[in-house]
């Protein structure tokens, strides 16, 4: 139950069910929500040339203030390096004899929106703005990095029309996580649409997608914009009362758009199974990112790529000859500290054309919650064979929110 159903903690008389962070009723149908979310991080990279320590701590705060449906959010972020032994890419820092760990210095307004929402009709959003779409593999905030990616946007997403539900996202700016200090890569301006429309259909939802980025021509990404269109497919199917298989297909085709020189479409294919076995959590899955044979490829700048493609990163951007990632992972509970979730996976990695082998990659996580505070440790291993170099990572990793 929320502190504004009793007029706000600080004057409710009686036993006060309130937790950190709840929403306060600050007027008659009023209430205000603090936000605070805390991140400190070590990330050591270990590379045969190279490596890297780095000890981030990153702050999120702001309010939000909601009333009848409408809300308005503010939200500034900050990351401070503890520890500065690695290459955040930006000037300065940039050109230092460390591998890279992407979490520079930075002080920005993250976000600062308004939004109405109603349970019959859906949500609109105008302003700066996190968007995740589906599993962020074309869009997402990429809040694994201390600074997140966001998008000046007007974003909706109308339920209105069960059983279909309808989304559209017109950006004009996406804010990169290079963050404040990266010149002209803060942000990227641009026409960025993105349009889906889904339905539940048995157990499966059935989803049809689209995604223009058509950067201006006077920023340096302009060349590689891109038009993308697929679907998707995915559901649960139960196996009796304790049993059940979860399955996923997409397909995808990505041409060039808006001031991409070139001239050229390649696919997208991915697909997994999954199920539950003496609770384990079991999934294999495979995933093509295609490529045209000439250098054309198949890409997703604006995901959440760490989720994708092995945690050590090395598969940010598709490589010329395309990707192709055949994994497996295993999962269990373990039930300490509330659960301690844990997994690993393995990753093979080869090209879409020229029959490259590119390497291997085993990872590994460990992540509980207790109240506000979660804890996580992952660790990352990529074994080389003709793409880029071996890779170890480690995070540790404490946070705090409400």
């Amino acid at each position: 139950m929320l502190c504004a159903a009793f007029g706000g903690c600080a004057t409710y008389t009686g036993s006060c069910p309130c937790k950190t962070g709840d929403p306060v009723a600050i007027a008659k149908g009023v209430t205000l929500d603090p936000i605070f979310d805390a991140t400190l991080r070590y990330e050591g990279v270990d590379q045969p040339a190279t490596d890297a320590d780095a000890l981030t701590v990153r702050l999120r705060s702001g309010l939000e203030i909601a009333s009848n449906g409408f809300s308005f959010l503010a939200e500034a972020e900050g990351t401070l390096a503890l520890v500065g032994d690695y290459n955040d890419t930006n000037p300065g820092n940039g050109v230092e004899p460390y591998s890279v760990v992407a979490d520079p210095e930075s002080i920005e307004l993250n976000r600062i929106q308004v939004q109405y929402a109603n349970k019959n009709f859906g949500r609109i959003t105008i302003g700066r703005q996190k968007i995740n779409l589906d599993d962020q593999r074309f869009v997402g905030s990429v809040s694994w990095r201390q600074n997140e990616q966001t998008f000046d946007a007007v974003s909706a997403n109308i339920t209105a029309l069960k059983p279909i539900t309808l989304e559209g996202v017109y950006a004009i700016s996406q804010r990169t996580i290079f963050g404040s200090e990266a010149g002209p890569r803060a942000a990227f301006d641009g026409d960025m649409v993105f349009l889906g429309a889904s339905a539940d259909v048995g157990p499966f939802k059935l989803k049809g997608f689209s995604y223009l980025i058509d950067y201006d021509l006077s920023e340096p990404v302009a060349a590689t914009s891109t038009q993308t269109y697929g679907g998707m497919v995915s559901g649960k199917i139960k196996l009796g009362d304790k049993a059940s298989v979860d399955l996923r297909a997409r397909y995808a085709v990505q041409k060039d758009y808006g001031g991409n020189p070139g001239n050229y479409s390649v696919d997208y294919i991915d697909g997994s199974i999954g199920t539950s076995l003496a609770g384990f959590t079991l999934t294999a899955g495979y995933e093509n990112l295609g490529s045209n044979g000439a250098g054309a490829r198949f890409q997703t700048p604006l995901a959440t790529l760490h989720k994708f493609n092995g945690f050590a990163d090395l598969f940010l951007s598709t490589p010329p000859q395309g990707l192709e990632d055949k994994y497996a992972t295993i999962g269990y509970k373990i039930p300490l500290l509330g659960g301690i979730s844990t997994a690993v996976t393995y990753h093979n990695f080869d090209s879409d054309k020229g029959g490259i082998s590119y390497g291997d990659e085993w990872d590994a996580s460990a992540a509980f919650k207790l109240g506000p505070l979660n804890a996580l440790i992952k660790y990352a291993n990529y074994n080389a064979d003709l793409f880029g170099v071996d890779t170890k990572k480690l995070w540790l990793q404490l946070g705090y929110s409400f």
